[in-house]
């Protein structure tokens, strides 16, 4: 592939998504425009909402856009060629349960038509590479959220793809398996791949990428490479091994003579990606620029304050109250006990006294009771009849 060529390029991509009578409901992505070239690896980055789920479905062919031009390799993102050269890890694996590891890379395998043998050789390979060839013929249903990752990434790399769409490749993973995923993405990058990362963990992207942009609201905020990005033009930054007291409150020129020959750089600092990437969310938000995404929290609902202490009381005026008793005990259960309501006693007589007998239930018990021996003489005859 030539060199002029990018391996994506995005000019004034834009997606809105009608309800069901054709109307224009959400405006997902608004004019934005990417350029990848072989061998990098980009970050793209935003809120919940901002457009990056889009654009991935867009580059897959898995969407049709609705304005602007989408190009992967020089082509079609919807040509069988483009989609054989993809590996794409989506946010959440959909892997069939009933599975094993080994079964389930033989079948990805058999999808981009590669034979037994390179079959059985990659799969040993990215078993191995994601350290589940123990586990191999586990069945994945009985995989941690981890081990389902870890898979995930080795499906995304079985047909050996030039362009490797990664989306959260480090959720669920533990730290020694996030530095596994940033070591793999070195990697190939060494090895020519481009790669597309998406991640919500700005010191992973930081650490990999780049390039990277930025979106909200379905537009691209910043974008650029990292040191870029993240260098503040504005701040002068001296630094030097450990030096005296006294030395370091003296100017720039005076350091070699009273240090000599210890090495010295003068350069910008830089901020922290997550630092810089709230930054820039931080001010759309200022802006007010419309997303339908998520938006920064901050705000207190009605209901979670309803009901509690006043405004006015601070957290100490809180726990002074809790922790202070008072004087009489029994005074102040007194008054606080409520007040008994007032009771008819002639009325509570009335229900509680037995009930008095009526006439005809007094009759009935002066009635004589009818002889049991004479019933038993007449029953024994009926018998012997």
């Amino acid at each position: 592939m030539s060199n002029e060529i990018p391996v994506i390029e995005v000019i004034e991509l834009s997606k809105v998504f009608d309800d069901f009578w054709g109307r224009p409901r959400v405006s997902a992505l608004s004019g934005i425009s990417l350029r990848i070239e072989e061998g990098q690896v980009y970050g793209l980055l935003g809120p919940n909402g901002s457009g990056k789920t889009t654009t991935i479905k867009i580059l897959l062919g898995l969407l049709y856009p609705t304005r602007g031009t989408v190009q992967v390799f020089g082509r079609s993102p919807r040509d069988v060629r483009t989609k054989a050269r993809i590996g794409y890890l989506p946010e959440e694996s959909y892997l069939y349960p009933f599975l094993n590891a080994e079964e389930t890379l033989d079948f990805y395998g058999r999808l981009f038509k590669l034979s037994r043998h390179q079959r059985k050789e990659r799969a040993d390979s990215l078993l191995d590479l994601v350290g589940l060839n123990i586990e191999r013929r586990r069945p994945i249903r009985e995989y941690s959220k981890g081990m389902v990752r870890r898979i995930g990434i080795a499906q995304a790399l079985i047909n050996d793809p030039d362009l490797i769409i990664l989306d959260e490749p480090t959720s669920g993973l533990d730290p020694i398996g996030s530095r596994e995923v940033k070591d793999l993405i070195l990697r190939l990058k060494q090895r020519g791949k481009t790669i597309l990362l998406c991640s919500h963990l700005l010191g992973d992207v930081e650490d990999v990428c780049d390039q990277i942009a930025i979106l909200y609201g379905g537009k691209v905020r910043k974008s650029g490479t990292v040191p870029e990005l993240l260098t503040r033009r504005n701040v002068t930054q001296i630094s030097a091994e450990r030096l005296n007291d006294g030395t370091t409150e003296k100017v720039l020129n005076l350091i070699r003579d009273e240090e000599g020959n210890k090495p010295i750089t003068v350069d910008h600092p830089t901020m922290k990606l997550e630092s810089f990437f709230l930054e820039v969310v931080y001010q759309a938000q200022q802006e007010e620029t419309a997303t339908s995404g998520a938006r920064m929290g901050g705000h207190k609902e009605s209901f979670l304050t309803e009901g509690t202490l006043a405004p006015e009381l601070s957290a100490r005026d809180v726990l002074a109250n809790l922790l202070t008793r008072p004087e009489d005990p029994e005074e102040e259960a007194e008054e606080s006990a409520p007040q008994e309501p007032e009771v008819n006693r002639a009325l509570l007589g009335d229900l509680s006294a037995p009930e008095k007998e009526t006439p005809e239930e007094s009759d009935k018990e002066k009635e004589p009771k009818p002889d049991q021996s004479v019933l038993d003489r007449l029953v024994r005859s009926d018998d012997d009849k």
